[in-house]
């Protein structure tokens, strides 16, 4: 008998909801941890205050005594709040975050005297961490170990369990990025300056465009003592085996369901804490497979909104630790139900108000907006390559294209009405109108019921870029992923786009052609070019994987070879043609992106073959020898006749739990083997590729084996907990 998984399963059983202690409203606490804009005109003078909001709003540079300014009257709010130490906290290219702390005392008068707390703009502006041990794709050796961080003032900093966190860029000696967020300011600097140049075609008082970011975080929840009894969720984040409970997601009875308790006291501390750092949580519910669940904030600047979300999800750990649950941030933790996404809910708009995505009321708005949807378009048609790559992992895979996740091709989705708009300008003279239709009213007969308000665009659950009413949805990104990834890729292929839109416009007309004329003529152009791209149908269908071929569309679904787009020449020409990135962190990154799914499906091949060997052949060979010892015991008290009759389907169970172990033992050998020729080889891509082709190739085929032995073995000596008790136990 299992006595861990038995007493994990009775200790899970007896979990109770935590009390939550509830500080008041959220608005009365909401940003108490943050050194936000309301903080800073209590700590800093009026003139800091203007300097540093006009470099965050217009991208002005801050000198280096701002930076002594702002950093006394940091370390002032930060001591009075209890910190004791800071740090520059960064997002090198491990998808997670990274922080060294120092305290902030000091000599008070040389080294015979006492100390002081102290923090100059020096330390608050730059650092210098050791960059040697995060990956740079050989951009940095080993022996060259300088690299900087660079305080971002766009996103505030906080504080957390006593240290002032500043959020910084991560560069090299050499100048290189070696972060995520250095190319995505990089990249909103790009669409900022693209789309207003656009947009001053039709409004000249533009300034500034935004770029938004409303991300939606799915998740799991198990329970903590099930978690630690399962080796694989441990080292891999996800189940490399286990049978499909009878019941799991069939009757979709999960979603929009009734919050269990427990669960519900996670999600009130984790929105409490989340207010405190100024994080406008706002949605919360159960999502479609058991014991998943997903919350979303208000949508914000997208910098911001990447550094929430990655701070979000630091405070997801921590919380659920309290309440004795384990967050699974993986993609795709348990087969055969709903993998989780992180969908990216992105939307451009002006200083003056306008949404960029958003229909208007004027002739002269809605051509705005289709200029900027159709170019949107003709990006994602060019780039769809790029896209998938910025969103591919070794645990999206498992997720894209199964259970309600849209599929590794790229495609849009816009509606009825849209297309239907875009297909009378392509047949039609500019002086025809532009219309969208206003949200119309659907009566349904109940006399106490109102109206309700249909949206001019459907939801196309299949899509992985779906136009919303407002904005579109991205909505292929993972669950794990740093949204940067993403929204460097989109944010960037968009500015490129916008600015050779621009560029045709600034030609016609220098040949004679009225700028309404001329943007016509080219919107034409572009939403004919770009047609490849659009599906309104189901992505799932095996009918859409022949025709996205037909029309073009990348149909790769080998990960190390998605990476391949960030180098080809037409993406290394568009990240230099704008600013983002240089071929040489291009090349550096998917040295990363390799080295890393190489790492990942290592540990994963390891762990499955030490579950395999040390726990499910050595259980399945001692229920075979209970079996045996029943099938001698039988004959030795019937005669041969009777005894093969009652032991007819034991001898049966011999014999497949015989076959089920040999196929184990055989495959594990042969991965191992596999394993050993890919470590053989230099190439990081080339390795990457032998992992995906000849080890991943071994998974199914012995988790099939396995998932079968979990059906016939005795279940009170099974050692690991089944998807029924991980599943089903809040």
């Amino acid at each position: 008998m299992s006595t861990l998984r038995f007493k994990a399963v009775e200790e899970a059983s007896k979990r109770v909801p935590s009390e939550v202690t509830v500080p008041g409203l959220p608005s009365e606490y909401y940003g108490k941890s943050v050194f936000n804009r309301t903080q800073m005109e209590k700590y800093l003078s009026k003139e800091t205050v203007k300097t540093i909001l006009e470099a965050i709003d217009q991208g002005t540079t801050l000198h280096r005594e701002i930076a002594d300014h702002v950093a006394a009257g940091m370390k002032m709010w930060a001591t009075e709040m209890g910190a004791t130490h800071y740090t520059h906290w960064f997002q090198p290219l491990t998808e997670g975050t990274a922080e060294k702390h120092d305290s902030f005392i000091d000599y008070a008068n040389g080294l015979h005297g006492g100390v002081i707390e102290r923090f100059s703009g020096k330390l608050l502006a730059q650092q210098e961490p050791d960059a040697s041990s995060f990956p740079s794709g050989g951009i940095r050796n080993t022996f060259e170990a300088r690299g900087y961080t660079a305080w971002d003032p766009s996103s505030p900093a906080f504080i957390m369990d006593g240290t002032l966190c500043i959020p910084t860029v991560f560069i090299s000696y050499t100048g290189e990025a070696l972060d995520y967020k250095t190319p995505l300011l990089k990249a909103l600097s790009a669409v900022d300056k693209a789309a207003v140049e656009v947009c001053k075609l039709f409004y000249p008082e533009v300034k500034k465009v935004y770029s938004f970011l409303g991300w939606e975080q799915e998740y799991f929840l198990v329970d903590q003592a099930l978690y630690s009894a399962r080796p694989d969720l441990i080292l891999t984040e996800r189940t490399l085996m286990g049978h499909e409970s009878a019941k799991n997601q069939q009757l979709e009875d999960h979603y929009f369901g009734a919050i269990p308790p427990r669960v519900a006291a996670f999600m009130r501390e984790l929105e409490i804490e989340a207010y405190k750092y100024g994080i406008p949580l706002k949605t919360r519910h159960n999502e479609v497979a058991p014991n998943q669940f997903e919350l979303a904030p208000i949508f914000g600047e997208t910098n911001l909104a990447v550094d929430q979300n990655l701070l979000v999800m630091t405070l997801m750990h921590k919380i659920a630790a309290k309440h004795h649950f384990k967050v699974l941030l993986h993609e795709k933790p348990f087969a055969g139900i709903n993998g989780s996404g992180k969908h990216n809910n992105w939307s451009l708009a002006t200083d003056t108000g306008i949404g960029l995505f958003t229909p208007g009321k004027t002739a002269n708005e809605n051509l705005l907006f289709v200029t900027i949807l159709v170019n949107t378009l003709v990006a994602v048609y060019k780039y769809n390559s790029l896209l998938k790559a910025s969103i591919m992992s070794a645990n999206n895979a498992h997720r894209l294209g199964a259970n309600e996740a849209p599929p590794a091709i790229i495609s849009v989705f816009l509606g009825k009405q849209i297309s239907a708009v875009l297909d009378k300008i392509e047949y039609s003279s500019e002086d025809d109108d532009i219309t969208v239709d206003e949200l119309k009213e659907m009566k349904l007969g109940i006399s106490h019921i109102p109206e309700v308000l249909i949206d001019n665009t459907d939801r196309n659950r299949t899509s992985p870029f779906a136009f919303t009413g407002n904005r579109f949805e991205f909505r292929a990104v993972g669950s794990s992923a740093n949204c940067s990834s993403a929204m460097t890729a989109l944010n960037s292929v968009v500015a490129a786009q916008l600015i050779d839109f621009k560029k045709e416009i600034d030609t016609k007309m220098e040949k004679g052609m009225q700028k309404e004329e001329a943007i016509f003529d080219t919107l034409r152009l572009y939403i004919k070019a770009s047609k490849p791209i659009r599906f309104e149908g189901n992505n799932y269908s095996e009918e859409w994987k022949e025709e996205a071929a037909k029309r073009g569309l990348d149909c790769e679904t080998s990960v190390p070879l998605i990476y391949d787009a960030y180098t080809s020449p037409e993406s290394v020409e568009m990240f230099e043609s704008i600013g983002v990135l240089n071929e040489k962190e291009l090349h550096a990154r998917n040295e990363v992106k390799w080295e890393t799914y190489t790492k990942k499906i290592q540990i994963e091949a390891r762990v499955l073959g030490d579950l395999c060997m040390n726990h499910i052949i050595p259980v399945a060979t001692e229920y075979q020898s209970m079996l045996l010892d029943n099938l001698f015991k039988m004959r030795a008290v019937f005669d041969k006749e009777k005894a093969d009759k009652l032991s007819k389907e034991d001898a049966v169970l011999i014999e497949e739990i015989a076959d089920h172990i040999a196929a184990i033992k055989s495959n594990v050998d042969a991965m191992v083997d596999a394993r050993k020729v890919a470590n053989k080889l230099e190439d990081a891509r080339e390795k990457a590729v032998a992992y995906h082709d000849t080890v991943c190739s071994y998974f199914d085929i012995i988790r099939y084996h396995v998932d079968k032995l979990e059906l016939i073995v005795d279940n009170q000596m099974w050692t690991l907990p089944k998807y029924r008790e991980l599943l089903f136990i809040s």
